[in-house]
């Protein structure tokens, strides 16, 4: 997951380090003190005498001012290497910005780690990218539940993204939380959606409001919610046939759905693997309808990230969950917390 941008990442954090020893450690009196390392234990492996020896350096060295002209030649790479892992240009100009910002004119002190420095610069750089307006869905559906009536959540995106696999995934999630589910087969176009809308519902326990394929996507809806107001069930999620951005008439019937059902939440879903294709489409749904949040999926298989990391970013809306496998427990939260875990975990 994610080991393309993780690679780069951690060889920028590599590089950048290294100079810092370099431009501030005394090289005459490492050899003799990592000598000393070598003949208290020999149990040491080398990986672990080479940081020991960096250690003593930067112990003995001085204190590092770095400079823009230090920074430039590494951030000018790693800027071209997140562009090679799908990052967005938007979103990759204003990590290496932050990064500028926070190492130049940076005092890293003998007593210091500058690989753990330059990760917390790019840790803070990420959060603050990924740190979109939270929205809380449980807390959604315990008001809507004070006052009597159900939460809608209308699910959009194009086909193939696994929009219907992903709504079952939420209700399984949500079921499992205590609430009673409801599901809306508004996917009255593409064919056999239907049927597998009710497949998902009868493995995971919950109702199916349906019509036939063809009928009008927002009376589909609109009968799952009055049927959850009349059974007092708590969520209605309801699924939307998946639209090419680019179909103006298409993307102008989900504009109509969302205005007849008036659901509480929209939720776009993009398939990481599409990378900078995923955020050009929340780009275009985000026009018409004006989405909440974002659940990205198959981020199992993304071995870039670099949808993961911009999708929030540019379309100034947060990911919601990420999923993560085939089973229906594989939904994840999303926090930045979580993809910075990630990113830096050994």
């Amino acid at each position: 997951m994610f080991k393309s941008l993780k690679e780069k990442l951690n060889k920028a954090v590599s590089k950048l380090s290294e100079m810092v020893y370099s431009k501030g450690g005394k090289e005459e009196k490492v050899e003799s003190a990592s000598g000393e390392v070598k003949k208290e234990d020999k149990s040491i492996g080398l990986l672990d005498r080479f940081k020991i020896t960096k250690t003593i350096k930067r112990a003995l060295g001085k204190e590092v001012v770095l400079t823009e002209e230090d920074v430039e030649e590494v951030l000018e790479e790693l800027e071209l290497e997140l562009l090679e892992a799908d990052v967005a240009y938007e979103v990759t100009e204003k990590l290496i910005q932050s990064l500028r910002d926070q190492l130049v004119g940076r005092r890293i002190g003998p007593q210091e780690d500058p690989e753990e420095v330059v990760k917390e610069a790019l840790k803070k750089a990420i959060k603050e990218i990924l740190s979109q307006k939270k929205v809380d869905i449980y807390k959604i559906i315990e008001e809507k539940r004070k006052k009597g009536e159900p939460t809608v959540i209308l699910f959009v995106g194009i086909n193939g993204t696994g929009k219907t696999t992903t709504i079952a995934k939420l209700a399984y999630l949500l079921k499992k939380k205590g609430y009673s589910v409801v599901l809306a087969a508004g996917d009255t176009f593409r064919a056999g959606a239907i049927e597998q809308l009710e497949e998902h519902a009868r493995r995971i326990g919950v109702k199916v409001i349906k019509q036939q394929r063809g009928a009008d996507s927002a009376a589909v809806i609109y009968d799952a919610i009055e049927h959850a107001k009349a059974r007092g069930i708590d969520v209605v999620l309801a699924d939307t046939a998946g639209r090419q951005a680019t179909n103006v008439n298409l993307m102008e019937e989900i504009r109509k759905v969302v205005r007849v059902t008036k659901p509480d939440l929209v939720i776009f879903v993009g398939d990481a693997l599409t990378g900078n294709d995923a955020i050009v489409q929340a780009q275009e749904f985000n026009r018409v309808v004006d989405f909440d949040g974002v659940i990205l999926t198959k981020v199992d298989a993304d071995a870039k990230g670099g949808a993961a990391l911009s999708i929030a970013y540019a379309i100034g809306k947060p990911i919601l969950f990420l999923g993560t496998g085939q089973r229906y427990e594989d939904l994840e939260e999303f926090t930045p917390e979580w993809m910075i875990e990630r990113l830096f975990k050994d």
